[in-house]
């Protein structure tokens, strides 16, 4: 098992790497959007479609829903235009659905009496968890591409760095210290000590790019403080992400999102903290900083 899980994480990392850094505006958008439709083909096991064949016309409808803007707005795409006076709103309606997760979260399983049996608002909130977190992925990645190719690739390394370095710390401290459950009837397993940990961790982490790096690392000079506050923020917001799918799996009475990935469980188990991470970061850096 973790011989599979460390093969598994190396192909990922090698694969990560290529799509960041060499993959055209294009090219990643097509295979960040074959990601969604894989994460919205395992979340339809959340809305109760256990069928194969059933989960299989829900991917096709989601491909279908993708392509048909990919085509429409190819010379935006190839422009690096993905903040948009329509992909915007999208954005922010990301940044609300993390309040509103947020309330899910803290009162489950009374806030399931009004969800648990609506197909359609198990499909808008995995809209809401994964079409944002596809319009800030790309944002952030193609940041002032036409003046320096990989100027968004670092923007998005931080964001994954920050969530990744907070999740170890988190760990490490829950390890050590962890005696009171963040959401005990959600995620059993996590402690307020962890969760204190990863974000003091992800306060560190700020600190020391900002130190390490020049002042125009991201094409211009941040606010050192703000730059902080904003990392504390997305790292809280992160650990919503990995509770809010820890409680629509515990609904649905499953263990993993899917086997897609060996060692791993599924796409949603592997970037869940990022759907919450990545549009936060994004609207706090483009309208706030």
């Amino acid at each position: 098992m973790l011989k599979e899980r460390v093969l598994s994480a190396i192909v990922m990392v090698i694969l990560a790497v290529i799509a960041l850094f060499w993959l055209s505006p294009l090219a990643f958008t097509i295979g960040l959007s074959a990601i969604i439709v894989l994460g919205m083909w395992e979340w339809a096991q959340f809305a109760g479609f256990k069928r194969p064949i059933a989960r299989a016309i829900v991917a096709f409808v989601v491909t279908c829903l993708l392509i048909f803007p990919i085509i429409a707005g190819t010379s935006y795409i190839q422009a690096t235009r993905f903040l948009t006076d329509e992909t915007t709103p999208l954005l922010f309606i990301g940044g609300f659905w993390w309040l509103i997760a947020f309330a899910l979260v803290i009162s489950y399983p009374k806030s399931a009496e009004i969800w648990a049996k609506s197909v359609a608002a198990k499909f808008i909130f995995g809209f809401c968890t994964l079409i944002p977190f596809l319009i800030g992925t790309l944002a952030l990645r193609f940041y002032q591409y036409n003046l320096d190719e990989h100027q968004g690739t670092y923007l998005l390394l931080y964001v994954f760095l920050l969530v990744w370095g907070a999740d170890s710390g988190a760990y490490f401290a829950g390890r050590a210290f962890g005696k009171h459950k963040l959401a005990p009837k959600v995620s059993p397993g996590k402690s307020w000590e962890g969760a204190i940990g990863g974000v003091m961790t992800s306060a560190i982490i700020a600190v020391i790019f900002l130190n390490l790096t020049p002042e125009n690392v991201f094409g211009r000079e941040l606010n050192t403080s703000a730059f902080i506050v904003l990392s504390v923020i997305t790292v809280a917001v992160s650990i919503l992400g990995d509770l809010s799918e820890s409680m629509f799996k515990r609904q649905a009475g499953i263990k993993d999102s899917s086997n897609l990935i060996p060692g791993h469980g599924g796409i949603l188990d592997r970037i869940d903290s990022l759907t919450a991470a990545v549009p936060v970061f994004a609207i706090g850096f483009f309208f706030f900083l």
